[in-house]
């Protein structure tokens, strides 16, 4: 399975950014999928994920719950991260993730594959 997660880029204070994750090399709709986040000198922390279905099964981050939006679209292999209001403490290398349970998780160790990230920056 390869992830490849684009979108990132430099935005000030209360804009938004749409990231997407593509997977190839297999069966998009067999798994769950995540994002995460990881800031410099801290730890990769959990942001949202999605059931396999793309139904109405989604998990936030309180840090981001009412500002994010996980999506998908099997049909195209693509997963999305809507982020709107953005604040500086959002400035991190963003990752997506697959997991072969089909429902979402918190926590990075259940996730099987991993993309290389992108990079958002937002100025104060």
């Amino acid at each position: 399975v390869q992830l490849q997660a684009s979108g990132g880029g430099l935005v000030q204070a209360g804009g938004s950014l749409r990231l997407s994750c593509t997977a190839s090399g297999t069966t998009f709709s067999s798994y769950a999928m995540g994002w995460f986040r990881q800031a410099p000198g801290k730890e990769r922390e959990f942001v949202a994920a999605i059931e396999w279905s793309g139904g109405t099964y989604t998990l936030y981050a309180d840090s981001v719950e009412g500002r994010f939006t996980i999506s998908r679209v099997n049909a195209k292999n693509t997963l999305y991260l809507q982020m709107n209001s953005l604040k500086p403490e959002d400035t991190a290398v963003y990752y997506c993730a697959a997991t072969t349970r089909s429902t979402p998780r918190r926590r990075a160790y259940e996730y099987d594959y991993w993309g290389h990230g992108t990079q958002v920056t937002v100025s104060s």
